[in-house]
């Protein structure tokens, strides 16, 4: 890829230009775009991603109800159904609405529904995975079974094998419990979670996404620490930070076929390079990231969190200086 100057934008799509189009679509109430692309989706890592961002893009309008007045049987459109309906609940849940209670019902019993509808399918699974983080005091059953590590605490190890039953190493279901862990620990460190994270990665094929997973724990602690008033850089200068960063370059970047890159985990890998000073290997993956730079990690590196536009700053920062430390490539 050319190494432009140009300023990256966020876009959920990435790289993924049909899923782009079909967006677009979705967001204006129109659904059969949605259908073609998920009928041509024949990859569980591409299905699970392309639902969840088409179902991002829907959660604000009634498409899939319009889809499914026409084609009542449709299992895709079954399993978007729930997809809304989970993004519903998880909104209405981080904005304190009176409704959440309501909505996290309803969203479960549409995953039960589109499980039964597609039974090989793991997002249904992905689903019941991130409601069971609105469950903080772990009152359901299914939410409190036994671990499969005894560094892990009691929690929705059914639902997570459920769904890596149907896509071994799913990333994300990984990274829905790793929510559902981190909502366990909202008030400490996510210790929890990185014995979850390691545990994953140990056992993940070269190639797989969830040896990212680490420097997503890493960016919560240094979030939780209170982001750039706690330690500053040397947060990502630490060996074992610097060891993290190495091994998903390592084990996940130069073993995974570009199509299968989530943008976010590239953004948060070259913010764990940049971070350790690793600036060659870093230029490599801001190469990979193109024009999609995604809002996180970079906001958690600025005086105020929520501007996008300091983000921003900072990721331009970042690249430029990891690129004028490494040798420049043809595009």
């Amino acid at each position: 890829m050319a190494r432009d100057g140009a300023r990256p934008a966020y876009d959920p799509a990435g790289h993924d230009g049909e899923l782009r189009a079909a967006l677009q679509e979705v967001r204006t109430g129109r659904w059969l775009s949605m259908r073609t692309l998920l009928e041509r989706t024949t990859h569980w890592w591409q299905w699970t991603q392309r639902t969840q961002v088409l179902a991002a893009g829907a959660a604000g309008t009634d498409v899939i109800r319009a889809w499914l007045a026409e084609e009542p049987d449709s299992v895709p459109a079954t399993v978007m159904r729930a997809r809304v309906a989970v993004e519903r609940a998880l909104r209405a849940h981080r904005e304190r609405h009176r409704r959440t209670h309501e909505l996290w019902i309803e969203a479960w019993d549409m995953s039960q529904g589109a499980a039964r509808a597609a039974p090989r399918d793991p997002v249904p699974w992905v689903c019941l995975l991130a409601l069971a983080q609105l469950d903080r005091e772990q009152s359901w059953e299914e939410h409190r079974a036994p671990p499969p590590d005894p560094t892990l605490p009691p929690g929705p190890w059914g639902l997570l094998e459920e769904a890596v039953k149907r896509d071994p190493h799913n990333r994300e279901a990984h990274h829905r419990m790793l929510q559902f862990l981190y909502a366990r620990s909202a008030s400490g460190r996510p210790a929890e979670a990185a014995a979850f994270a390691y545990l994953a990665a140990e056992d993940a094929p070269p190639g797989s996404a969830l040896h990212v997973l680490p420097l997503y724990v890493r960016v919560e602690r240094y979030r939780r620490d209170g982001g750039r008033e706690a330690a500053l850089d040397l947060h990502w200068v630490a060996e074992d930070a610097t060891r993290e960063a190495l091994h998903a370059h390592t084990a996940w970047f130069q073993h995974s076929a570009a199509a299968e890159r989530s943008p976010l985990d590239l953004n948060h890998l070259a913010h764990a390079l940049w971070g350790a000073h690793r600036f060659a290997d870093a230029a490599r993956v801001f190469d990979a990231i193109g024009p999609y730079r995604t809002p996180l990690p970079w906001a958690y590196r600025t005086a105020v969190p929520g501007d996008h536009a300091q983000a921003a700053q900072v990721f331009l920062q970042a690249r430029a200086r990891s690129r004028s430390a490494a040798p420049p490539t043809d595009g």
